[in-house]
Parts: C-alpha cells; sequence; structure tokens
C-alpha cells in the first residue's frame, strides 16, 4: 500500500437564487491504493459544507421543500403508480408544493415506458379536469377517476384501496414512516428498494 496522497479540491454548485455555493478550499486525505489503474477519488458529500455567497444558506437547508395549504402538508410528497396487486411501477418524490396533477404526466410517462402495454390508470378526484385530455393524447391511456358511491359515511373507494395499501407496506419500514432524507431522490429509490424487500418476502412466502 502506497502512502496517502493529499488532494485540493474545490467544489461549486447554484442555490436556488442564483447564487454560487462557495465551498472551503481544504486539503483532503485519501487513501492511495497500490493499483495504477485505480486512483484516489473525491467524495461528493463535501458539497454539503457549502454556503450560498447571496443568501448566506447552508446547502442542507437549500433541498427544495413546500408546503400544500389544501393538504396542510409541510415537506415533499410521495407520488407512485401501482398495478392491480399494489407492487410499484413508477414513483416520484417532490416538493409539497407542486400540485398532484401537474406532477402526474411525467409519472405517467414513466410508467408507459415501462409497461408499454399499460391502457388505462385510475386516479381520485384531485386528477379530474384537463389531465385527462392530456393523458390521453400524450400517453395513449384513459385516466378514470374513482369516485364514491354514496356521499355519506366512510366507505372504500374502489381502486383506490390498492394504493393506498401499498402506502401502508411501505410506512412500515423505518426510513420511510418519515420524509428523513435530504435528497428526493434517495427518498425515491428507497422506495423501489423497500418495494423489492416486500416482492422477495411475498415470493419467500408463497
Amino acid at each position: 500500500m502506497d502512502a496517502d496522497e493529499v488532494i485540493k479540491v474545490e467544489l461549486s454548485s447554484t442555490c436556488e437564487c442564483r447564487g454560487k455555493i462557495a465551498i472551503c478550499k481544504k486539503p483532503y486525505i485519501h487513501q492511495k491504493v497500490d493499483l495504477p489503474e485505480i486512483k484516489p477519488y473525491v467524495v461528493e458529500y463535501q458539497l454539503e459544507h457549502g454556503r450560498c455567497r447571496k443568501c448566506g444558506k447552508k446547502k442542507q437547508q437549500i433541498t427544495r421543500r413546500g408546503y400544500d395549504a389544501g393538504k396542510k402538508i409541510k415537506g415533499r410528497k410521495r407520488h407512485i403508480i401501482v398495478d392491480t396487486v399494489g407492487l410499484v411501477i413508477a414513483a416520484e418524490v417532490h416538493s409539497a408544493s407542486i400540485q398532484d396533477r401537474d406532477s402526474a404526466l411525467n409519472l405517467f410517462a414513466q410508467a408507459k415506458c415501462k409497461v408499454p402495454t399499460l391502457r388505462k390508470f385510475f386516479a381520485d378526484q384531485g386528477y379530474i379536469g384537463k389531465l385527462q385530455n392530456r393523458c390521453l393524447l400524450e400517453t395513449g391511456c384513459l385516466l378514470t377517476i374513482a369516485k364514491k358511491i354514496v356521499d355519506t359515511g366512510f366507505q372504500v373507494i374502489p381502486k383506490r384501496w390498492i394504493v393506498e395499501g401499498t402506502f401502508a407496506w411501505l410506512s412500515n419500514f423505518r426510513r420511510m414512516s418519515k420524509d428523513y432524507e435530504h435528497s428526493p431522490l434517495t427518498s425515491k429509490t428507497n422506495i423501489f428498494f423497500n418495494m423489492i424487500t416486500i416482492m422477495l418476502h411475498k415470493l419467500a412466502h408463497s
């Protein structure tokens, strides 16, 4: 094993206010392996030490979060499409300030790309309106709204209980019970990772 090599790193990023994030210029020590084809690498988490020169926010505070006044939700939303047995086909994690219908079309396109034989989507009443026409034009799939059968009292809505059951499965995992993740991409990855765990568990007991 060769001696450690000191590498000076200078990284930069962009804040939401379009200001530059200044990264502290410190020497980082990386162990150099005794193989010529393997070079020392730089860990990207050093970006978290940065601070925006314009607004003064730290990198940890720049992660996009929002607030949905209708649902009274602060933070992020998890958007998923499942099949008829509740297995996740497509998923998206975004700021709570983005309305469901605004991000749904991208999710429909992801699902159609993964499963080209899709012909129909079921959704709740929050997706009613122009989105139904856009879904048909851009993906070639019908968007059907699952409505309540009775106006009073609690009753399970047809088709909607399937996706609610999937959210219940995912909530059994500690890191999915709340939004603990710094990056939305990490939260999205956890959805698929935990879904794989659920599928393997079902296969093992079938």
